[in-house]
């Protein structure tokens, strides 16, 4: 098994944050009935209240289309879920499942990568504030040296 599978269902929205559908990610933790992980979604979205995050950034409702037994599509109630959202779930979902220990520690892998990407952004506008104000000073030092000749 694979934790590919979790960059396979991955989704980018027009803001470059990821998300993944609930019913995707149902499948994939082999949850062979919906109503069975909504429950675990239940568990993951009161734990993100919890923890003083809006669920909505986290939890959104959608209609998916989704294909019935004669090939026709009907509508069911669904739900993209964020980065954080599916860190959630994975650490709510069943523990007997080996994809569960794969979607926990790839979840946590990515949760790292993000911090040490957000650090190192941080850290690149301090350094570019840092020589910002080291060029005013050398120019105003330069400028009171010319004065003073």
């Amino acid at each position: 098994m694979d934790d590919q599978i979790f960059e396979q269902i991955k989704r980018v929205n027009e803001y470059g944050k990821e998300y993944r559908y609930a019913r995707e990610l149902s499948k994939v933790l082999e949850y062979s009935d919906f109503s069975n992980f909504s429950k675990v979604v239940k568990k993951a979205e009161t734990a993100c209240k919890k923890s003083g995050q809006p669920t909505t950034n986290h939890f959104s409702e959608f209609t998916e289309m989704v294909k019935i037994g004669s090939g026709a599509t009907r509508g069911l109630k669904s739900r993209k879920l964020s980065r954080y959202a599916c860190y959630l779930i994975i650490q709510n979902a069943d523990p007997n499942k080996e994809i569960v220990a794969l979607g926990q520690s790839y979840f946590a892998l990515q949760t790292r990568k993000q911090e040490l990407s957000a650090q190192y952004l941080e850290d690149q506008k301090r350094i570019q504030l840092r020589d910002e104000v080291t060029d005013r000073k050398s120019t105003r030092l330069n400028s009171s040296h010319l004065k003073l000749s």
